[in-house]
């Protein structure tokens, strides 16, 4: 039979795409190219989800054309192709919406405006232009199922991300620490490397620039100099807001460096300077010239237009070390060990390519600062000062402020970009310092100055380097597992993948997972006030729990969450729920040993939100997603391990990661018909439990892979591998592999040649059983695959019975 299509005689673009999609929408087409598809092989596609707080964009319609592209290839060439729609509504850009649109500013939320009615603002805000969105989705033809969205502010997305969270912290991959982390002021926020190595976030600036002249503690000086007179030493910053918190300066120590007599360009006095001898020139090239003659110097007067130099001495950056000076700026004290302060310390980072050769070191302003600071002997305090609750402090607050009882620059931001439009003074912090130094012979040089610095990507201001009390996922213990990994994926183009993302993952640091703002999932973390005793909630019906205990306790009035129904997946009863700061700060717990438990006050970062979509997307674990046998809204709750017994037996063994068995059962069944003669010889043994009763499978799918041979009861694979497993590459495959099923799912796993087995298959039997008996029995499906691997446990029918 024969289809008549429309014969069109002009065109009219407007008028086909609406005929078009009229003819989608009355007769389903998105939804039977999912339906008529049921049981094929699935193409996994996640949506990344638009902000509906802002009007798309043409930047939106060209990405979701090309998504649109891949996933009706793959529905053409016979995969089943789901796509769930999703609003991305937590984050710093719906933050700062909901403020311009309120008219306020993060000094003002806990002021002027409650958390409570800021965060029910971002609720509104952030669905502003959802049927904007719709409206484009459908003309532009992108098929993805907007009926049934996950929404990342729903309280169902956010019990799944708190329960990744605590998985991640039962691995031992959480710790609290203070660091120095990238942070922007004006976003209240702290910034992930990701976000400062964004393109465009390093902008060219200038800045003013000082060398300024520490006066050393003549006592302090080695012998060699101590015949010279006052002795200054020179160090040149960029920040010139972050010298009142000086408090070390760092020296290489195999640089050379050199004691210079000259004269103050500013104050005209004579001066001895300490610097790098490669860096002489360069800091005495205009307005300078060397000169052996004493007479030069005695003829010296201020207003003459050359300064005369003369190096007096030469030694290495070692000899320099202990050496103590007066305190820069005595705007305040460190609170801790004020005596360590203020001395000549050693750093292998320093370098002569610029300035002098010497650094100027505040540990609370900077990474390097604050590591070579820990690491001398003693160890060189930060600039912290306690406020009125006793807390140690920085001297500039979260708003890129200085603190109160710091002179004239209280309350003055460090950065006049910090300021509101039309607000910024003519004079910056960074001149009036310059100024102050100049008229106190303490600076040397100060010059504008061109060079990098970086911006945060939402507000286009300056970042500040800053001390942040903050929980971090620790990266660094599976950095190479995940850049093996890595490796093993096949990246379109390659460089993609083992370019620049290659090699952030090789070096990736600690993942600062806290971020100090209003409007996202809060860290589930509660702690005592000493921080002996906490907590990390990882449900809705453990908090739940564990508000009751409080409530036993004395603690917690009641119960904000009652008439909330454990178990109960309905929309209406997690609507009863609300996991936002304002609600769970609320909320105090009592620990095991009987003392209050606070929440820690930071958010989760958004970005891990968005990485905890495969798995919250579904509401998983509490609820499954769509298994390729079920259709949509057929999700049913996931069955908890206690909720297993009674099972039926062939229940079991449920091995198969239920995502991907369709892709490997066609595999499985071609190696079962299609065995080696070493495979054969083997199973000839193993088969019909000829080996001592033990049951063993063959061509059996584990998670992603298929085993040669398995005993489930004992959890050990045997694989029996041919020549082509002496490549290197498949060498590299085969320990990866052995890694994962031995780690992450506790298998054993034992390898031969075909030519063992063919050659002494007694001999292979015999080593077989004598790891069998090493090995425990295993009692429940949790032990032979951990819960929760995967997205969804596979049914019965995934399980390939040897």
């Amino acid at each position: 039979m024969s289809i008549k299509f429309t014969e069109y005689k002009g065109l009219n673009l407007p008028t086909v795409a609406s005929e078009v999609l009229d003819f989608w929408k009355e007769n389903n087409i998105f939804e039977k190219s999912i339906t008529t598809r049921e049981g094929n092989s699935p193409f996994v596609f996640f949506e990344g989800p638009p902000s509906a707080n802002g009007l798309p964009g043409i930047h939106h319609v060209m990405a979701r054309a090309i998504k649109d592209i891949f996933c009706r290839y793959k529905t053409q060439k016979g995969f089943q192709v789901k796509r769930k729609a999703g609003w991305d509504t937590h984050g710093l850009p719906v933050e700062l919406g909901t403020e311009a649109a309120l008219g306020i500013t993060k000094e003002d939320i806990g002021k002027t405006i409650s958390i409570a009615e800021y965060n029910e603002a971002c609720k509104k805000t952030v669905m502003r232009y959802t049927d904007v969105w719709n409206d484009l989705t459908e003309k532009m033809g992108y098929w993805v199922d907007m009926e049934d969205p996950y929404i990342t502010y729903k309280s169902k997305y956010m019990e799944s991300v708190w329960w990744l969270l605590k998985q991640i912290y039962n691995k031992d991959l959480m710790y609290k620490g203070y660091t120095i982390q990238p942070y922007s002021p004006k976003a209240g926020t702290g910034l992930s490397s990701h976000e400062v190595n964004q393109p465009g976030s390093y902008r060219d600036v200038t800045d003013t620039t000082i060398v300024a002249q520490f006066r050393v503690l003549n006592e302090t000086l080695p012998s060699f100099l101590q015949d010279f007179g006052d002795v200054h030493i020179l160090a040149w910053t960029t920040t010139p807001w972050t010298l009142p918190s000086n408090t070390a300066l760092t020296v290489g120590p195999k640089i050379d460096y050199v004691l210079v007599k000259t004269f103050n360009q500013y104050t005209f006095l004579p001066s001895n300077v300490v610097l790098a001898k490669n860096l002489v020139a360069k800091q005495f090239s205009k307005g300078f010239f060397e000169s052996n003659e004493a007479i030069d110097f005695e003829n010296f007067k201020e207003g003459d237009k050359k300064i005369p130099y003369q190096i007096l001495a030469k030694c290495k950056g070692s000899d320099l070390v202990g050496i103590r000076y007066e305190q820069l700026m005595p705007l305040a004290l460190p609170y801790q060990n004020p005596q360590n302060a203020f001395r000549v310390i050693s750093g292998d980072f320093v370098t002569t390519e610029d300035g002098t050769g010497i650094v100027h070191t505040a540990p609370t302003f900077g990474a390097d600062d604050a590591k070579v600071a820990k690491e001398a002997i003693p160890e060189v305090p930060p600039m912290l000062v306690l406020d009125e609750n006793k807390n140690p402090v920085p001297l500039v607050n979260l708003q890129g402020k200085f603190i109160d009882g710091l002179g004239s620059y209280s309350a003055k931001y460090v950065k006049n970009e910090y300021y509101i439009d039309g607000e910024a003074p003519e004079r910056s912090v960074d001149v009036e310092i310059a100024i102050q130094l100049k008229e106190e012979n303490k600076a040397f040089k100060v010059e504008k100055y061109v060079h990098s610095y970086p911006h945060c990507w939402r507000t286009d201001t300056p970042i500040l380097y800053y001390p942040l009390d903050s929980w971090f996922i620790e990266i660094t213990k599976v950095r190479d597992r995940m850049f093996d990994l890595n490796e093993t994926i096949n990246w379109k183009p390659k460089a993609t993948g083992e370019g620049r993302f290659g090699n952030w993952l090789k070096n990736a640091n600690d993942w600062n997972l806290s971020r100090s703002r209003f409007w996202g999932i809060p860290l589930p973390i509660w702690r005592n006030e000493e921080g002996t005793e906490e907590i990390l909630i990882g449900s809705v019906e453990e908090l739940y729990n564990e508000i009751e205990k409080s409530i036993a306790a004395g603690f917690q009035k009641e119960n904000p969450f009652k008439g909330f129904e454990i178990g109960n997946m309905d929309e209406a009863n997690y609507d009863l729920v609300d996991l936002h700061k304002n609600v769970v700060d609320e909320i105090t717990l009592v620990s095991a040993s009987g003392k209050p438990m606070k929440r820690e006050a930071d958010l989760i970062d958004v970005w891990f939100d968005s990485g905890s979509m495969p798995y919250a997307q579904w509401h998983y674990p509490f609820e499954s997603p769509p298994q390729p046998s079920q259709r949509e809204g057929e999700r049913t709750s996931i069955i908890n391990p206690s909720q297993r017994e009674g099972l039926p037996k062939e229940n079991k063994y449920e091995t198969a990661r239920a995502s991907i068995y369709p892709l490997l059962k066609e595999l499985k069944e071609k190696n079962k018909k299609n065995p080696t003669e070493a495979e054969k010889a083997l199973w000839v043994n193993l088969k019909g439990k000829k080996l001592e009763n033990f049951k063993f499978r063959k061509q059996h799918i584990i998670d992603q892979f298929i085993a040669d041979f398995v005993c489930l009861d004992r959890k050990l694979i045997i694989e029996v591998d041919g020549g082509y497993h002496l490549r290197p590459e498949i060498v590299e495959a085969d320990r990866l592999r052995t890694e994962i099923l031995e780690n992450e799912f506790g298998f054993k796993v034992i390898r031969f040649k075909n030519e063992e087995v063919i050659g002494n298959v007694k001999s292979v039997l015999e080593q077989i059983l004598s790891t069998l008996n090493t090995l425990p029995s295993v009692k429940s499906v949790e032990e032979v695959l951990p819960f929760g691997k995967d997205l969804g446990w596979a049914c019965a029918d995934f399980i390939a019975e040897g």
